[in-house]
């Protein structure tokens, strides 16, 4: 099943779903940008668990294209799937791992049982992905992916970005 694609513009840690996607880094021990604000917003829990998942079979941390789930702490869902996007490279094709952010993040959606899924752009803030590409990818792999997810919500958090996802999505 194809899962319906909303769209809004604001912050993702005000969003109201099953599961919220986090652009975490790979220490999974929380950064800057949409990772800091998960992390500040939903509370010492996910920390908590980050480590755990670090101490046990995340050890070297998790990888770039890859997705795991922690409790969403004090955040209005149930989980965070964390998900390590790509540095985005003028001179090596990495849409690949970009796109398996998505189809990982979904995959472990469906494991959870979550029917509703926020995600922000991966990989387009400090991680450089030209907005208009990395909405490109984010939508053709979510109408491609085999989910049981109902809805994804695409939280972008400026016009510019709302506006590059729109217009994937007409």
């Amino acid at each position: 099943m194809t899962p319906t694609i909303t769209l809004a513009k604001g912050d993702i840690t005000r969003e109201s779903a099953d599961a919220i996607v986090n652009a975490a880094n790979s220490s999974l021990l929380g950064g800057g940008g949409v990772d800091g604000a998960i992390h500040r917003r939903g509370g010492p829990a996910i920390l908590e668990e980050c480590r755990k998942l670090r101490a046990s079979q995340y050890g070297k941390g998790l990888s770039t294209g890859r997705a795991v789930a922690t409790t969403a702490g004090d955040l209005d869902a149930r989980f965070v799937i964390h998900t390590v996007g790509p540095v985005w490279s003028a001179t090596e094709d990495r849409s690949e791992l970009l796109a398996s952010c998505y189809r990982e993040s979904l995959r472990v959606a469906d494991e959870l049982g979550a029917r509703t899924v926020a995600f922000p752009a991966v990989s387009t803030g400090i991680y450089g992905w030209p907005i208009d590409d990395g909405a490109r990818i984010a939508v053709e792999t979510v109408r491609a992916a085999d989910t049981a997810v109902e809805e994804v919500r695409f939280v972008l958090f400026d016009e510019r970005a709302y506006e590059a996802f729109a217009a994937q999505t007409r």
